[in-house]
């Protein structure tokens, strides 16, 4: 009997335990690690397995121990850049780590990745158009917004390299301002106004895919793709891995009403 699994975050392990710990006292989430790290992380998805691989294959071509705290701190950083998803065993990009890796959509891409993080977003609305603050300024202003204080300087530094690397500081350290994005226009005015847009359209995708609307969501497109012709042999081996696999993804794009229950599926013989 193969059983799905939900997406979940790893256990902490010696070495990250304690930081993990004081994180969870913050009421706004922040990543430790920044974009760069987040998009290398990206890339690396994309190399290996095309949109998804196994954790141990990721680790590899990142030269890190898939048990090891640094490997599961760069996972965290990218999920809270929303650029991937994990479980247990593999990983996976989702719609936004997918145009990350495209470096035609790179630049946009990592404007979205530095908004998507919740505290990054605060910072910017309650300063565009203005001077930021000196560090120590900074630092305050992001514990009144819900970082813990024994944090404040390490979410502060993360949060200048990935502004940098996102190039919300082409007019200076000291200016937030939205990247310029072909030829002048910027279109990230939308996260900014409206940082859920992304969200409701995934939502409005899943909403058709249930429906006949015609529009799915890209996990479940890949999967359809990899269905054999109608009339074709398909081994009873082939189909369980198939929808094992379907399993996963449905776990990871729909909500259930009862988390208590599992959905199962199993071969059984005809004898």
């Amino acid at each position: 009997m193969a059983e799905a699994e939900a997406i979940q975050p790893f256990e902490p392990v010696t070495g990250v335990q304690e930081e993990l710990k004081v994180r969870e006292k913050s009421t706004i989430e922040f990543p430790y690690l920044d974009l760069e790290d987040s998009t290398e992380v990206a890339k690396a998805v994309h190399e290996v397995g095309g949109g998804e691989c196994r954790l141990e294959q990721l680790a590899a071509r990142l030269n890190m121990a898939v048990t090891g705290g640094g490997f599961r701190l760069r996972l965290i950083a990218a999920k809270t850049f929303g650029v991937i998803q994990y479980n247990r065993d593999s990983v996976m990009l989702t719609p936004l780590g997918t145009r990350l890796c495209d470096p035609q959509q790179e630049k946009q891409a990592k404007v979205d990745a530095f908004l998507k993080v919740p505290l990054y977003l605060q910072v910017y609305e309650k300063y565009k158009g203005v001077t930021l603050p000196q560090s120590a300024g900074l630092e305050q202003a992001m514990v009144t917004m819900g970082v813990v204080t024994k944090q404040k300087d390490k979410a502060r530094q993360v949060f200048q390299r990935s502004a940098n690397q996102a190039g919300f500081f082409s007019y200076g350290p000291d200016r937030l301002t939205m990247p310029s994005i072909k030829g002048g226009e910027s279109p990230q005015t939308k996260p900014v106004d409206d940082a859920r847009d992304e969200d409701r359209d995934r939502e409005k995708t899943r909403k058709n895919s249930g429906n006949g609307g015609g529009t799915y969501h890209p996990f479940i497109e890949g999967l359809l793709k990899t269905l054999p012709e109608a009339e074709t042999p398909w081994e009873i081996e082939k189909r369980l891995k198939w929808l094992q696999a379907a399993a996963n993804i449905f776990d990871l794009i729909y909500s259930a009403s009862d988390d208590s229950k599992r959905l199962s599926i199993k071969v059984e013989s005809s004898a």
